[in-house]
């Protein structure tokens, strides 16, 4: 199955926030992913709960979902949006260079990487993207969080500051 340039039809188009409006969207979001998570440890429930509620808060998510580490490479874990990339070597796209270098990656325009090795293009729709490394208590990398919008220039320090807290508190415990 091939990606398209035309926008799925039960996927909407990403509106960005103004960073007043971005920092409520997830403080809301944050409060709902604390209320759901506390208590929890299935990996699998924290990273479908994380998807859903960041998905429903911030309207600027296009794609949004975890790649796990597995066997040396990432393999697509949960999710929503439109299909993504089964396997990513760390070797290959955002995905990958997060994970090779433990660091969050923010890019304001996916197409201006080099497609196939900076960026692997899972869906042409996607514009930006944020990727950011998760560990687990023992500081082991064992997924990366990637989110993706439709338009350019969606993410910056904010969501970087949100989301590895996120990450840090839902994982590392």
């Amino acid at each position: 199955m091939s990606a398209t340039q035309e926008m799925p039809y039960f996927i909407k188009p990403s509106i960005n926030l103004e960073n007043d409006k971005k920092r409520v969207a997830y403080e809301q979001a944050l409060l709902g992913i604390d209320a759901n998570l506390m208590g929890e440890s299935n990996l699998i429930l924290k990273m479908v709960t994380i998807n859903c509620i960041l998905k429903t808060y911030l309207p600027y998510y296009y794609w949004v979902g975890f790649y796990i580490v597995n066997d040396g490479k990432l393999s697509v874990g949960p999710y929503q949006g439109t299909l993504g990339c089964l396997h990513i070597d760390f070797s290959k796209g955002v995905c990958g260079r997060a994970a090779r270098e433990e660091k969050t990656q923010v890019v304001q325009d996916v197409h201006a990487l080099d497609q196939g090795t900076a960026h692997i293009a899972c869906d042409p729709n996607s514009q930006s993207e944020i990727v950011v490394p998760v560990f687990d208590k023992n500081k082991n990398l064992i997924a990366v969080f990637d989110v993706d919008s439709t338009v350019k220039n969606s993410f910056d320090d904010i969501d970087q500051e949100f989301l590895e807290t996120i990450l840090e508190k839902h994982f590392q415990v």
